[in-house]
């Protein structure tokens, strides 16, 4: 009896962002550890790409049209002046921001529909289905090592991690996933801007701008880009672990409802890329500086460039609220899929299926 409710406690604990402890009882020998390890990372692996490519899929058409708008010296925000933004409060200014950031994508989409058709609302999805299957399924995979290795080292192995190696798992997870994927998300950002002449598939952008521009321009903006993942991964796993953990001691349940899990996304994906945007603009903007005209060579020299001509507020954060539109929504599919295909997968499993 008291073996039965030990096991029950550990799956459990399984949705609270916990880890298994290593038992004696659990582990007979080295051999069924090893196996039972290596179907977990299988797991995640396939939970994570899947939950990459439904949520990055979801959200094609707002990604485009967010990355025209950093790309571009145009403005594209609410024009409310100063009177009325000291009038009204913060909630109202960011509602009023988020509204013109949705009336201006939908004009976005809809000239892109009757000049190129509906597909090409998804054009460059191709490519950052390459790119994202590989990045989802590594950052999954690795956060849930990493949750792992940490929980052995700081001994709380069976128990949820505290706060600050919480938040660490997540931004190793992120800059692990972002180090072996950029280039494909250098590919992404080309395909998404230029017309479709230019670029006719993945392979062909490879091949330009290796014969035109370098080798080293593959890794054009890979340094933002690392800066940026280490606050948004990390701020984004350890919201949505730390949301469920609170739901599950406060409602008593261990399994959040998948409208529950959506919202918990949704928060973690809003902190997350409000806190590292300024520096995803930057990313976006060296990755295009080849066919943009621009030339952009350092960090801090494009954030001086795009300050110097556009501002801070209309520069750096510039297609913000088109995020705040786009990235709850992503993150939220992303983290939910995720969860429910580890819990089916476990289900299948113990049921026998996928012996």
């Amino acid at each position: 009896m008291g073996m039965g409710s030990g096991v029950q406690e550990q799956r459990a604990s399984l949705t609270q962002g916990e880890v298994l402890p290593l038992t004696s009882s659990s582990q007979p020998n080295g051999k069924y550890e090893g196996t039972r390890h290596t179907r977990s990372v299988l797991n995640s692996l396939f939970s994570g790409a899947l939950a990459g490519a439904v949520a990055k899929t979801a959200v094609a058409p707002l990604d485009r049209t967010k990355i025209i708008f950093q790309v571009s010296s145009a403005r594209f925000s609410a024009k409310v002046s100063w009177s009325t933004r000291i009038k009204y409060s913060i909630c109202l200014q960011v509602c009023l921001c988020v509204f013109a950031a949705l009336q201006e994508a939908y004009r976005l989409i809809y000239r892109t529909y009757l000049k190129d058709g509906l597909f090409s609302l998804w054009r460059g999805n191709s490519a950052t289905m390459v790119r994202v299957i590989p990045y989802a399924a590594i950052q999954f995979c690795a956060h849930e090592e990493y949750k792992r290795l940490l929980g052995g080292y700081y001994g709380f192995q069976g128990k949820a991690l505290p706060p600050v190696p919480r938040l660490f798992a997540g931004s190793m997870a992120g800059t692990t996933a972002a180090m072996l994927t950029y280039p494909l998300d250098m590919v992404r950002a080309r395909m998404a801007v230029t017309p479709k002449e230019m670029y006719s598939n993945i392979l062909h952008v490879f091949v330009r701008i290796s014969r035109e521009e370098g080798l080293k321009t593959l890794y054009r903006g890979f340094t933002p880009t690392i800066l940026g993942v280490v606050p948004y991964a990390g701020l984004s796993f350890f919201t949505y672990e730390t949301l469920k953990k609170l739901h599950a001691e406060h409602s008593g349940r261990s399994q959040p409802y998948s409208f529950e899990r959506l919202a918990f996304g949704a928060c973690a994906g809003l902190i997350g890329q409000s806190a590292s945007y300024p520096l995803d603009v930057v990313r976006r903007r060296m990755q295009t500086a080849g066919v943009t005209g621009h030339t952009y060579g350092t960090i801090l020299g494009t954030m001086r460039e795009i300050v110097s001509e556009e501002g801070v507020i209309r520069g750096l954060y510039k297609g913000l609220s088109m995020n705040w539109v786009k990235g709850p929504i992503a993150v939220g599919i992303s983290f939910t899929t995720f969860d429910l295909t580890q819990i089916l997968l476990r289900k299948l499993h113990q049921m026998g299926y996928t012996r």
